[in-house]
């Protein structure tokens, strides 16, 4: 076939590539590789500034798909109004679930332990010993089951925990047991000892963490956000903090990235990461099999994967 593919990875690094496309690389630059209106087939630069992926947009003319390279797809939604009817958006699941499953173990096994704690006294020299909690007996709510929040729990059950509580937007029954539909949530929280978010960024879940939502979490709790900043309430988590009733870890923030002088920096009980749940050293082999998976099947007419929504659909 004949058609113009748009790369933010050099195709000379992505081994098996199919015959038949012209492939462009463009990672975001000021100049665009080739006339966006013959570009069929277009993979979104990965963590790139607010726009920047959305700005070929408008004028891609003939593009029948949108890849992006994240598990979300607030980034490109802005843009979709330009698209033409029928352009498939598919998203990145199955590229950053390790990754971000690390990281969330991570951030509950740091602030649990009071990781942060022991830098600071290493910095200055100082022995801080004591008792800390463990991960061990304690209850776990995963806000966002998807293929990232079962990748989490995958992670969590060596940790003999008490219980792993399960929500998504709608329930359903699975092998670990059931997943909670969202409006149960409110009755989950007060007996979860961690609340994990990797809930999509969606009309639904902005905001999702409201000071309702933080309110009815227990005393000593710890929030770990690994979906999207706006997720949660910026300001009520900033109260909840201050009061010293709850503790949390970031790895997203609203706003982001976080402005110096922002008070979450000085927060107490708070450990920020800058947004570093999918950029590591699996992103890019992950990333390289789907987009080669997709382009032969994008080549032969295959079914595609990952699609999320369909231009001009009812659904869109």
């Amino acid at each position: 076939m004949t058609a113009d593919v748009w790369l933010p990875i050099p195709p000379e690094d992505i081994e098996g590539l199919p015959d038949g496309p012209t492939y462009r690389f463009w990672n975001g630059g000021e100049t665009f590789p080739a006339d966006p209106g013959d570009c069929s087939f277009y993979v979104v630069p990965y963590m790139k500034p607010s726009g920047v992926g959305v700005r070929p947009l408008s004028r891609m003319t003939s593009v029948e798909v949108v890849q992006t390279l994240s598990a979300g797809i607030d980034h490109v939604e802005p843009g979709l109004g330009d698209l033409p009817p029928g352009v498939r958006l598919c998203n990145a699941r199955g590229v950053h679930e390790a990754s971000t499953a690390e990281l969330a173990l991570t951030l509950i096994l740091a602030s649990l332990r009071g990781i942060p704690d022991f830098v600071r006294a290493q910095d200055r020299g100082e022995w801080l010993s004591g008792f800390r909690p463990a991960l061990a007996d304690r209850n776990v709510l995963i806000v966002g089951y998807g293929s990232i929040g079962e990748a989490i729990e995958d992670r969590l059950t060596p940790f003999e925990l008490a219980r792993v509580a399960r929500v998504a937007r709608s329930g359903r029954t699975t092998a670990r047991g059931p997943v909670h539909p969202l409006t149960e949530l409110p009755a989950l929280l007060p007996k979860a000892d961690v609340v994990i978010l990797s809930t999509p960024l969606t009309e639904t879940s902005r905001g999702l963490v409201n000071a309702e939502f933080l309110e009815r979490m227990k005393d000593g709790a710890l929030l770990v956000n690994v979906a999207r900043g706006p997720v949660v309430d910026s300001k009520a988590l900033l109260t909840e903090l201050e009061s010293g009733r709850i503790t949390a870890a970031l790895d997203v923030t609203d706003p982001e990235p976080l402005p110096a002088g922002h008070p979450l920096w000085q927060a107490p009980g708070l450990l920020i990461s800058p947004h570093v749940g999918g950029p590591t050293s699996a992103f890019l082999p992950r990333a390289k099999r789907l987009l080669v998976d997709q382009l032969h099947r994008f080549v032969n007419r295959e079914p595609l994967r990952n699609v999320i929504l369909t231009t001009g659909a009812e659904d869109a």
